[in-house]
Protein backbone atom coordinates (compact mmCIF):
# COMPACT_ATOMS: atom_id res chain seq x y z
CA UNK A 1 0.00 0.00 0.00
CA UNK A 2 2.83 2.51 0.62
CA UNK A 3 4.42 1.60 -2.72
CA UNK A 4 1.07 2.43 -4.58
CA UNK A 5 0.60 5.63 -2.47
CA UNK A 6 4.48 6.40 -3.43
CA UNK A 7 3.59 5.45 -6.99
CA UNK A 8 0.81 7.42 -7.22
CA UNK A 9 2.96 10.34 -5.95
CA UNK A 10 5.53 9.84 -8.15
CA UNK A 11 3.57 9.79 -10.70
CA UNK A 12 1.34 13.37 -10.40
CA UNK A 13 5.04 14.74 -10.19
CA UNK A 14 6.07 13.24 -13.16
CA UNK A 15 3.16 15.07 -14.65
CA UNK A 16 3.69 18.34 -12.67
CA UNK A 17 7.18 18.31 -14.12
CA UNK A 18 5.90 17.49 -18.12
CA UNK A 19 3.27 20.18 -18.13
CA UNK A 20 5.15 22.61 -16.11
CA UNK A 21 3.24 24.68 -13.55
CA UNK A 22 2.22 27.57 -15.51
CA UNK A 23 -0.63 24.71 -17.13
CA UNK A 24 -1.86 23.13 -14.39
CA UNK A 25 -2.53 23.12 -10.49
CA UNK A 26 -2.40 21.02 -7.84
CA UNK A 27 -5.06 20.08 -5.00
CA UNK A 28 -5.60 18.71 -1.64
CA UNK A 29 -8.85 17.28 -0.56
CA UNK A 30 -10.13 16.34 2.59
CA UNK A 31 -12.51 14.98 4.27
CA UNK A 32 -14.01 13.35 7.50
CA UNK A 33 -17.14 12.46 9.96
CA UNK A 34 -18.85 9.47 10.58
CA UNK A 35 -19.23 6.28 9.32
CA UNK A 36 -22.24 4.00 10.43
CA UNK A 37 -22.55 0.40 9.45
CA UNK A 38 -25.44 -0.80 7.40
CA UNK A 39 -25.32 -4.91 7.15
CA UNK A 40 -22.21 -6.82 6.98
CA UNK A 41 -22.98 -10.50 6.41
CA UNK A 42 -19.80 -12.85 6.22
CA UNK A 43 -19.43 -16.24 5.34
CA UNK A 44 -15.38 -17.44 5.46
CA UNK A 45 -14.68 -19.84 3.33
CA UNK A 46 -17.52 -18.90 0.75
CA UNK A 47 -18.71 -22.86 0.50
CA UNK A 48 -18.28 -24.28 4.38
CA UNK A 49 -18.44 -21.71 6.48
CA UNK A 50 -20.92 -20.51 8.79
CA UNK A 51 -23.23 -16.84 7.11
CA UNK A 52 -23.67 -14.15 10.17
CA UNK A 53 -23.54 -11.04 10.37
CA UNK A 54 -21.24 -8.54 12.36
CA UNK A 55 -23.33 -5.71 12.48
CA UNK A 56 -27.17 -7.93 13.31
CA UNK A 57 -25.75 -10.89 15.80
CA UNK A 58 -23.00 -9.17 17.04
CA UNK A 59 -22.81 -4.99 17.44
CA UNK A 60 -20.74 -3.27 14.82
CA UNK A 61 -19.60 -0.09 16.14
CA UNK A 62 -19.63 3.16 14.49
CA UNK A 63 -16.71 5.19 13.90
CA UNK A 64 -14.74 8.45 13.02
CA UNK A 65 -13.71 8.47 9.05
CA UNK A 66 -11.34 10.41 7.48
CA UNK A 67 -9.67 10.62 3.96
CA UNK A 68 -7.07 12.43 1.99
CA UNK A 69 -6.39 12.87 -1.84
CA UNK A 70 -3.70 14.87 -3.20
CA UNK A 71 -4.07 15.42 -6.89
CA UNK A 72 -3.26 17.17 -9.96
CA UNK A 73 -5.35 18.85 -12.56
CA UNK A 74 -4.32 20.82 -16.32
CA UNK A 75 -5.69 22.18 -19.19
CA UNK A 76 -8.74 22.24 -17.37
CA UNK A 77 -9.84 18.76 -17.95
CA UNK A 78 -7.40 16.03 -17.10
CA UNK A 79 -7.32 14.90 -13.24
CA UNK A 80 -4.96 12.70 -11.56
CA UNK A 81 -5.18 11.98 -8.01
CA UNK A 82 -4.20 9.25 -5.41
CA UNK A 83 -6.30 8.58 -2.55
CA UNK A 84 -5.94 6.95 0.69
CA UNK A 85 -9.41 5.56 2.49
CA UNK A 86 -8.60 4.23 5.60
CA UNK A 87 -11.76 2.58 7.23
CA UNK A 88 -11.69 0.04 10.33
CA UNK A 89 -15.29 -0.89 12.70
CA UNK A 90 -14.64 -2.69 16.07
CA UNK A 91 -18.04 -5.47 17.22
CA UNK A 92 -18.48 -7.46 19.82
CA UNK A 93 -21.33 -9.73 21.04
CA UNK A 94 -22.79 -13.28 20.89
CA UNK A 95 -23.92 -15.33 18.44
CA UNK A 96 -26.66 -18.40 19.22
CA UNK A 97 -25.17 -20.68 16.97
CA UNK A 98 -21.74 -22.20 16.53
CA UNK A 99 -19.42 -20.27 14.26
CA UNK A 100 -16.95 -21.68 11.25
CA UNK A 101 -14.99 -18.79 10.52
CA UNK A 102 -11.80 -19.24 8.14
CA UNK A 103 -9.78 -21.61 10.21
CA UNK A 104 -11.40 -21.91 13.88
CA UNK A 105 -14.83 -23.20 14.89
CA UNK A 106 -16.03 -20.92 17.49
CA UNK A 107 -18.71 -22.44 19.88
CA UNK A 108 -22.29 -21.08 20.49
CA UNK A 109 -23.33 -18.22 22.91
CA UNK A 110 -19.48 -17.32 23.66
CA UNK A 111 -18.31 -13.86 24.13
CA UNK A 112 -16.92 -12.86 20.49
CA UNK A 113 -14.95 -9.47 19.66
CA UNK A 114 -14.11 -8.64 15.88
CA UNK A 115 -12.40 -6.44 13.80
CA UNK A 116 -13.66 -5.33 10.30
CA UNK A 117 -10.86 -3.69 8.10
CA UNK A 118 -11.80 -1.95 4.81
CA UNK A 119 -8.42 0.23 3.85
CA UNK A 120 -8.86 1.89 0.66
CA UNK A 121 -5.43 2.91 -1.90
CA UNK A 122 -6.61 4.66 -5.06
CA UNK A 123 -4.92 6.20 -8.34
CA UNK A 124 -7.62 7.82 -10.58
CA UNK A 125 -7.56 9.68 -13.99
CA UNK A 126 -10.77 11.78 -14.88
CA UNK A 127 -11.38 13.39 -17.97
CA UNK A 128 -13.80 16.12 -17.49
CA UNK A 129 -15.78 16.09 -20.90
CA UNK A 130 -18.03 19.12 -19.63
CA UNK A 131 -17.48 22.43 -18.31
CA UNK A 132 -20.01 25.03 -18.35
CA UNK A 133 -21.30 27.72 -15.69
CA UNK A 134 -23.79 25.53 -14.21
CA UNK A 135 -22.67 21.89 -15.28
CA UNK A 136 -19.53 20.16 -14.81
CA UNK A 137 -19.24 16.48 -15.74
CA UNK A 138 -16.77 14.38 -16.17
CA UNK A 139 -15.76 10.48 -16.44
CA UNK A 140 -12.87 8.31 -15.97
CA UNK A 141 -11.00 5.28 -14.39
CA UNK A 142 -9.77 4.19 -11.03
CA UNK A 143 -7.29 1.56 -9.97
CA UNK A 144 -8.14 0.74 -6.47
CA UNK A 145 -5.93 -1.53 -3.93
CA UNK A 146 -7.74 -3.15 -1.13
CA UNK A 147 -6.57 -3.64 1.76
CA UNK A 148 -9.01 -5.62 4.06
CA UNK A 149 -9.18 -8.17 6.82
CA UNK A 150 -12.18 -9.57 9.05
CA UNK A 151 -10.53 -10.78 12.61
CA UNK A 152 -12.78 -12.52 15.39
CA UNK A 153 -12.04 -13.90 18.71
CA UNK A 154 -13.48 -15.79 21.68
CA UNK A 155 -12.74 -18.63 23.83
CA UNK A 156 -9.03 -18.50 23.69
CA UNK A 157 -9.13 -18.84 20.05
CA UNK A 158 -8.95 -15.89 17.11
CA UNK A 159 -8.68 -16.14 13.70
CA UNK A 160 -8.01 -13.59 10.64
CA UNK A 161 -8.76 -13.25 7.02
CA UNK A 162 -6.75 -11.19 4.97
CA UNK A 163 -7.31 -10.30 1.36
CA UNK A 164 -5.21 -8.05 -0.47
CA UNK A 165 -6.32 -7.03 -4.15
CA UNK A 166 -6.28 -4.98 -7.16
CA UNK A 167 -9.95 -3.79 -8.18
CA UNK A 168 -10.79 -1.51 -11.33
CA UNK A 169 -13.54 0.48 -11.10
CA UNK A 170 -15.27 3.57 -13.03
CA UNK A 171 -14.80 7.15 -11.71
CA UNK A 172 -17.81 9.78 -12.31
CA UNK A 173 -18.18 13.25 -11.28
CA UNK A 174 -21.08 15.96 -11.55
CA UNK A 175 -21.34 19.37 -10.59
CA UNK A 176 -24.62 21.69 -10.89
CA UNK A 177 -23.31 25.15 -9.73
CA UNK A 178 -27.34 26.39 -9.02
CA UNK A 179 -25.41 29.56 -7.49
CA UNK A 180 -22.66 31.36 -7.67
CA UNK A 181 -21.19 29.75 -4.65
CA UNK A 182 -23.57 26.70 -4.15
CA UNK A 183 -23.00 23.84 -5.68
CA UNK A 184 -24.68 19.91 -5.25
CA UNK A 185 -21.99 17.48 -5.83
CA UNK A 186 -22.21 13.88 -7.42
CA UNK A 187 -19.16 11.61 -7.73
CA UNK A 188 -17.57 8.08 -6.58
CA UNK A 189 -15.78 5.18 -7.81
CA UNK A 190 -18.25 1.64 -9.12
CA UNK A 191 -18.08 -1.16 -10.82
CA UNK A 192 -19.94 -4.63 -10.87
CA UNK A 193 -19.12 -8.21 -12.36
CA UNK A 194 -20.70 -11.96 -11.53
CA UNK A 195 -18.51 -12.19 -8.51
CA UNK A 196 -19.12 -9.04 -7.08
CA UNK A 197 -19.71 -5.43 -6.88
CA UNK A 198 -18.51 -2.13 -5.37
CA UNK A 199 -19.94 1.36 -5.16
CA UNK A 200 -18.42 4.40 -3.49
CA UNK A 201 -20.66 7.47 -4.25
CA UNK A 202 -21.01 10.89 -2.37
CA UNK A 203 -23.69 13.37 -2.36
CA UNK A 204 -23.14 16.64 -0.95
CA UNK A 205 -23.38 20.44 -1.02
CA UNK A 206 -20.89 22.41 -1.93
CA UNK A 207 -19.75 25.68 -0.82
CA UNK A 208 -17.63 28.17 -2.48
CA UNK A 209 -15.56 30.29 -0.22
CA UNK A 210 -12.91 31.64 -2.84
CA UNK A 211 -10.80 30.87 -5.91
CA UNK A 212 -9.17 28.05 -3.63
CA UNK A 213 -11.29 26.91 -1.20
CA UNK A 214 -14.27 24.54 -1.38
CA UNK A 215 -16.41 23.27 1.55
CA UNK A 216 -18.77 20.54 1.52
CA UNK A 217 -20.99 18.16 3.69
CA UNK A 218 -23.03 15.81 2.70
CA UNK A 219 -23.48 11.44 2.35
CA UNK A 220 -21.24 8.83 1.02
CA UNK A 221 -22.31 5.33 0.50
CA UNK A 222 -20.07 2.16 0.54
CA UNK A 223 -21.44 -0.93 -0.57
CA UNK A 224 -20.04 -4.53 -1.99
CA UNK A 225 -18.77 -6.99 -1.69
CA UNK A 226 -17.54 -10.55 -3.12
CA UNK A 227 -19.31 -14.28 -3.57
CA UNK A 228 -16.85 -16.49 -4.30
CA UNK A 229 -15.13 -19.90 -2.57
CA UNK A 230 -12.85 -18.41 -0.71
CA UNK A 231 -15.19 -15.89 0.53
CA UNK A 232 -18.54 -14.60 0.94
CA UNK A 233 -18.93 -10.98 2.36
CA UNK A 234 -21.07 -8.08 1.56
CA UNK A 235 -20.68 -4.90 3.55
CA UNK A 236 -22.65 -1.58 3.57
CA UNK A 237 -21.30 1.45 5.64
CA UNK A 238 -22.86 4.92 5.65
CA UNK A 239 -20.97 8.11 6.09
CA UNK A 240 -22.02 11.42 7.52
CA UNK A 241 -18.81 14.00 6.77
CA UNK A 242 -17.78 17.32 5.99
CA UNK A 243 -14.37 18.26 3.33
CA UNK A 244 -12.63 20.67 1.98
CA UNK A 245 -11.11 20.86 -1.54
CA UNK A 246 -8.23 23.48 -1.63
CA UNK A 247 -6.22 24.21 -4.96
CA UNK A 248 -2.59 25.47 -4.69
Amino acid sequence: MKKLALSGVAILLLVFCLCGRSSGQWFLDFENGLAVPGYNDVRIPGDTGTLFSLSEELNLDSSYFFRLRLGYRWKGRHNLSVLAAPLRLNTAGRVNKEIVFFKETFPANVPLTGVYKFNSYRLTYRYDFLKREKWQAGIGFTAKIRDAFIKIEGEGRSSIKKNLGLVPLINFRVLWQFHKDWGLLLEGDAAAAPQGRAEDILLAIQYRLNDRLNLRAGYRILEGGADVKEVYTFALVHYLGAGLTYSF
